[in-house]
Formats: structure tokens, sequence, C-alpha cells
């Protein structure tokens, strides 16, 4: 019996690994997509056994009212908000602590403990920090005269609120990106630098960034594709609100039509424009990072 080739066995070796993967992601992955992109299209009460096919109703109904068009504006809001929020003070605290200084160690741990905290917890936990009453923000502003913002009043102030929360708890995954990046950059460069005495501006700028060019890519694409969705600490904190849907975001409502509202087909609906709108900006993300790669 003739033993196959080795191009023929690497290949059935490779279909032998990926096909176990390729099915759990076409049963777990995508067949859920589908079936969501074809519940768009129907009026569907999640108890009853059967939907109803209506075409493009529940389209037409979201891209014309007036409250999504508020749950997408947060939704851009707080995502823009978050992203680059995190990966500033990300960046700014790998710096720092890039360095040799005392106790940087323990600093690293403290900066990258929130991350691991679940998300309900920290919206909880800083209920308390901007409550109105007895906060911790109430405190320290009434310390040097300054009255607190309404943050569970004011739709404005309470969207603040969640991003800032998201923020702190996304900050020690910026952080650690960046460390190790930071970490891995070329030494020869930096000595270079030095020696023709650049400024540390000019260094930052001509030779640190390019090195991180790579790991900001990564952390644009995963950290906005996880503040899209965030969930858990904008319904611990706010429940969407005030005023209706002052910090309620596209994945919330997703929520609220489906289980509230008991509109499944509905919020399938916004469920498929949250995924059309992830997919047309991670693809626009891959484009500019490939050409930015060319130059």
């Amino acid at each position: 019996m003739r033993r196959p080739a080795p191009r023929r066995r690497g290949t059935l070796l490779a279909v032998a690994f990926l096909l176990p993967n390729l099915v759990l992601l076409g049963v777990f992955t995508y067949r859920p997509l589908l079936d969501n992109i074809r519940l768009s299209f129907t009026d569907w009460n999640i108890s009853s056994p059967t939907a109803t096919y209506i075409g493009f109703a529940n389209y037409v109904e979201w891209f014309t009212s007036s409250a999504s068009h508020a749950v997408l504006w947060n939704t851009a809001v707080f995502t823009a908000a978050a992203v680059i929020g995190s990966m500033a003070l990300g960046l700014a605290l790998a710096l720092l602590l890039d360095r040799p200084l005392f106790g940087r160690n323990a600093v690293r741990s403290l900066v990258f403990a929130p991350f691991v905290v679940a998300g309900a917890a920290v919206g909880v936990a800083f209920q308390f920090v901007f409550d109105p009453t007895f906060g911790l923000v109430q405190d320290l502003l009434a310390r040097v005269g300054v009255a607190a913002p309404a943050f569970y009043q004011d739709p404005e102030w309470a969207l603040f609120m969640v991003t800032a929360t998201y923020v702190w708890k996304n900050l020690g995954y910026t952080f650690v990106i960046y460390l190790a990046a930071l970490q891995g950059r070329r030494a020869e460069l930096d000595e270079a630098a030095e020696i023709d005495a650049a400024s540390a501006w000019t260094k930052f700028r001509r030779v640190t960034w390019p090195q991180l060019r790579p790991a900001t890519f990564f952390l644009l694409i995963t950290v906005l594709l996880n503040s899209f969705q965030v969930f858990d600490i904008i319904d611990t904190m706010t429940r969407g609100g005030p005023l209706g849907n002052g910090t309620t975001t596209m994945v919330y409502q997703v929520y609220q039509e489906t289980f509230v509202n008991q509109r499944a087909g509905f919020g399938a609906t916004v469920a498929t424009v949250m995924f059309l709108i992830l997919l047309v900006v991670t693809l626009l993300q891959v484009r500019v990072m490939e050409r930015g790669q060319e130059r």
C-alpha cells in the first residue's frame, strides 16, 4: 500500500485539526448569525412558537424612529469616548510604568486589577461613587465648593458616568498591551535617538510610536468591538435611562426589545444592524492598516 505524499499528508493533517473548529464555528457562530438575520424579517413574540414574516418592516421602523436615532448617537458617543479614553490613558500609564520606578510592579497590578472584575460588580460599586448624596465624586466636589452634576437625572451626565466607569474598568487591558509592546521595542533605536540628543517628544514620535502601531491597530479593533457591546455596566448603573433612552446603546436596545418588550423580531433587526456596522468599521480599519504597511 502506497503511503500518501508529504504534501497530501500535510493537507489531511490540516483538515483533521481544522474541521472540528470549523464545525463548532458553524454551529455556534454562523448558524445563530443566519438565524438572527432571518428573524429580523419577522414579527415574533419570544414566547410564541411561530414567527410572522413581515419583510423589511422592522428595518423601516428602526431607521425612521427618533428613539433609534438617539440610541445610535449614544452608541457612537460611548464607543468613541471609550476607545479614545482607554487607549490614551493606557498608553500614558504604560509609558510611565515602563520606567524603573520604585514599586512599579505593585502599581501595574493595581492598574490591571479592575479589568478582571465583573462588569456588573464594577457598575454596582460606581453607583456609590457617583451617588448624588454621599458619593465620592459629590464629596470631592463639595470640598472645592462645586455642586455635583445630576448624574442620574441628566442624560448627558449619565452617559458620561457610564463611559468613565467603563474606561476605568478597561484601562488595564490597554495598559498591558501597550506595556508589552514597549518592552518589545528595539533597544538600538532608543540608543541611536539618545546619541542624536533627540528630545523626549521627538524620540516618542520618531522612534517609539512607529513601533507601537501594530499594538495600536490591534487595540483599536478589540476595544471598539468590546465597547460597542457593553451591557452589564449600563444595566446595573442606569437601566438605559434616564428619561427613556438616556444611556441606551444598541446592544442594550437589543435586550430591551427582545426580553422586555417581547419583540424578538425587532431585537434581531437591531442586532443585525449592529453586526453590519461593526463589520464595515472593522473592514475599514483593516484596509487602513494595510495601506499603512504598504507605505
